[in-house]
């Protein structure tokens, strides 16, 4: 996947990252979220975009509005999911009720005015653009949802519900843990090489410990590979959150004080 083709953007004191490749797509909005910015409280000018039990409603709702007016998207329809670390996918329809959330970890529409957002503080996210089918997709990829190709099931989705064609879509990965810091123990390893086997995913973390690191974004390409989707349209923010609290979310560094970032995107 090709690795140069992101900016770090700021509007209205909002800090997030965008695809240069979806930037040229006309009418599409999206942004990867960073914790830069937001309203002041218990982890002082941190945009936590999640309802967790350590923030107040008010400020994520708050903080949420900021986001999208910073993509200057205020007025779009805000779809979310109940996340699951599973592989199911949602077609949104025009009928869609804003704070209606069904359980999964994938969704697509064409509809205009929508946009879909995915969480992480981790987990890889993934947007896809369609811009023949006009259609968008935004996927959370955990390392269960990348066990279980989620991003691949996303993609045939696509196709069967909108039509989509896999050597039109273009596709980015934002931030999230990587290789670097993903350690699992020899019951996961193994899963993941019979997953995708001769891959070189999976190596150990170090002489004798009985860890291993995973390289998730390195089977979400494969996937893309898989689906049909053109090297030349695949992205990758390549930043590992684990490595930059400082800059992102991130659980595994933080525990449960992790706030969410977002991932959104939607045609407007």
């Amino acid at each position: 996947m090709k690795m140069d083709g992101f900016l770090l953007r700021e509007s209205q004191g909002i800090r997030y990252y965008s695809c240069r490749a979806l930037e040229g797509i006309e009418y599409l909005r999206h942004g990867f979220s960073t914790r830069g910015g937001g309203v002041l409280g218990p982890a002082e000018s941190s945009l936590n975009l999640g309802y967790t039990s350590w923030d107040s409603a008010e400020r994520i709702t708050e903080n949420r509005r900021r986001f999208l007016s910073a993509l200057n998207i205020e007025h779009s329809r805000l779809a979310t999911l109940r996340q699951i670390h599973s592989n199911r996918v949602y077609i949104i329809e025009d009928n869609f009720t804003e704070g209606n959330q069904s359980e999964g970890d994938a969704f697509t529409t064409r509809v205009r005015g929508i946009s879909l957002a995915v969480q992480t503080a981790d987990c890889l996210p993934v947007l896809i653009a369609d811009p023949v089918k006009r259609a968008v997709a935004a996927v959370h990829s955990g390392w269960r949802g990348t066990l279980s190709r989620v991003l691949l099931q996303t993609i045939l989705e696509m196709g069967k519900a909108l039509g989509s064609h896999p050597s039109d879509l273009i596709t980015a990965v934002g931030p999230g843990i990587r290789a670097c810091c993903f350690e699992v123990g020899l019951d996961v390893a193994e899963r993941f090489e019979q997953e995708y086997p001769g891959s070189g995913i999976v190596k150990p973390a170090a002489p004798n410990t009985g860890k291993y690191l995973v390289d998730l974004g390195r089977a979400l390409d494969i996937q893309l590979s898989s689906a049909g989707v053109q090297e030349k349209n695949r992205h990758d923010l390549n930043a590992c959150t684990c490595c930059n609290p400082d800059i992102f979310f991130s659980y595994r560094a933080e525990g449960t004080a992790s706030g969410r970032m977002m991932a959104l995107i939607g045609w407007h």
